[in-house]
């Protein structure tokens, strides 16, 4: 009966964030509280399109033994006046519902000696509690495991009202069938929700903990330890890793500690790890991200050709009277080095740029290879549940691997035409790249609203609320520039 609010829930707890955590994943009373909002909402829209199975039963009057089948149950109204939800530290969360009441609707036949009938019931339920605790843990497979702990339920009321058939014998039955029915409610009801919570653990351990952010990489989201619940809130630490589609090698390089601050007026806070944006980096590294060739088609914004060249590379007007187009290859040489301080993230590019001369006949021709280090700037943007990352060129050097080719001299203007080369045709392929953004939240219908992006060392804070939503709506968007 209150799988609609765990499903919510437990959706929003394995964000669909041993080892310390590359991503840090917090939940707090004001979080816990609209999803309990949202989440019984949910169930009273649920419940009245839920179906229970038939029952049957026998009651003696007198000598005469009467047997009975109650079938096609349905509730037709349902309130929950008084609900909350509460961690309970160590353990999990409580959810519990006061001063509830239900309308059910059912068949009845009745089958006594020489003696049958039947007609329709209405069951009135008031004032019942009910009070259900989750534990929260982690299984071996890193996967969130939430399974029931305790439940208690008490009702205070049940009115039974019989229609159709005899009249005498819906009377009859009307007082018989009470203590019945309370007794189906007492024994059924809190089974029945640690079934429907027991299916949803067994989802959860199904859901993978890998998420696709683009052709070449993925995020692992699975927890490195059991959720950790306290009376404010509840942490759950993600493994945070980032890895080339089809290679899940781990990093030479692990997280070091991070804390989040002792902050409660959001719904959630988020810690990303510097050693998050470092996996990315490497990720992409390894999937060849980084590795560019530009050629007369890309760099749009001029004419790239060997006449182009001659001005920074005299010796290059001796091999090419007649202009050639170029091509140029940029290969980053190792994983681009992630910097995150108090106010901005640093990308540095270190690679080498290898140029080709473009034959008549299709071919190339070698001329020379640079090395490239280019100092990048990186603006962090969310938007739909995703953080953006967009690199912005601040500064480039660059050097000559052949000293034998003399233009030592325009070195200056060489680096200028790579800065401009870089800023207009590579960063912008490098971005595109980037685009799709890392997923933050796995929440159908859900967008984050006021999010706030604070760049600590060595980490960022996300803090931010949550919408839940049925209709699509305009999408929000935070930018925070470094």
């Amino acid at each position: 009966m209150l799988q609609t609010w765990y499903a919510f829930l437990l959706c929003w707890l394995s964000l669909g964030l041993e080892a310390n955590p590359g991503l840090k994943v917090r939940i707090t009373q004001k979080g816990l509280d609209y999803g309990r909002r949202i989440g019984m909402e949910l169930l009273k829209q649920e419940v009245l399109n839920e179906t229970f199975p038939s029952w049957s039963g026998q009651e003696s009057f007198s000598v005469v033994n009467v047997n009975y089948v109650i079938s096609r149950l349905k509730i037709n109204a349902v309130d929950f006046p008084e609900t909350s939800a509460s961690f309970v530290p160590g353990t999990g969360i409580l959810l519990s519902v006061a001063q509830a009441s239900a309308t059910i609707s059912a068949d009845w036949r009745m089958n006594a000696w020489l003696l049958k009938d039947q007609g329709g019931i209405t069951v009135s339920i008031s004032g019942l509690f009910i009070a259900v605790i989750s534990k929260l843990s982690r299984d071996s497979t890193g996967h969130l495991s939430v399974l029931p702990d305790n439940c208690q339920m008490s009702i205070n009321s049940v009115k039974i009202k019989l229609h159709g058939g005899s009249s005498w014998i819906y009377s009859f039955l009307s007082g018989y069938l009470k203590k019945p029915v309370q007794t189906q409610l007492d024994k059924n009801l809190c089974l029945y929700i640690k079934y429907k919570i027991q299916m949803m653990d067994a989802q959860l351990r199904n859901h993978t903990v890998l998420s696709q952010i683009d052709a070449f990489a993925q995020i692992d989201y699975s927890l490195v330890s059991s959720p950790a619940v306290f009376k404010s809130h509840v942490n759950l630490d993600l493994k945070g890793t980032v890895y080339p589609v089809g290679n899940h090698t781990d990093p030479p390089f692990v997280p070091a500690p991070f804390g989040l601050p002792n902050q409660y007026d959001s719904m959630i806070y988020l810690g990303v790890s510097s050693y998050f944006l470092k996996s990315a980096s490497l990720a992409y590294y390894r999937a060849g991200a980084f590795n560019i060739i530009i050629s007369e088609e890309l760099a749009t914004t001029f004419y790239l050709s060997t006449a182009l060249l001659k001005g920074f590379v005299p010796e290059i007007s001796l091999s090419y009277v007649t202009a050639f187009p170029v091509l140029l290859k940029l290969v980053a040489t190792s994983p681009p080095a992630v910097t995150l301080n108090m106010d901005r993230c640093i990308l540095q590019i270190t690679g080498c740029v290898e140029v080709h001369a473009v034959l008549p006949n299709s071919t190339t021709r070698y001329i020379f290879t640079g090395n490239v280090t280019a100092s990048t700037r990186a603006n962090l943007t969310i938007t739909k549940q995703k953080l953006i990352i967009s690199l912005l060129l601040k500064r480039l050097q660059f050097s000559l691997l052949n000293p034998t080719l003399g233009f030592s001299e325009q070195m200056s203007l060489m680096e200028n035409f790579l800065s401009y080369t870089l800023r207009s045709a590579v960063i912008p392929v490098i971005n595109d790249k980037l685009g799709k953004g890392f997923p933050l939240l796995h929440l159908a219908h859900t967008t984050l609203t006021g999010p706030i992006i604070k760049m600590n060392q060595g980490h960022l804070l996300v803090s931010t609320d949550v919408h839940y939503k049925h209709e699509e709506e305009g999408d929000e968007a935070l930018h925070c520039h470094s």
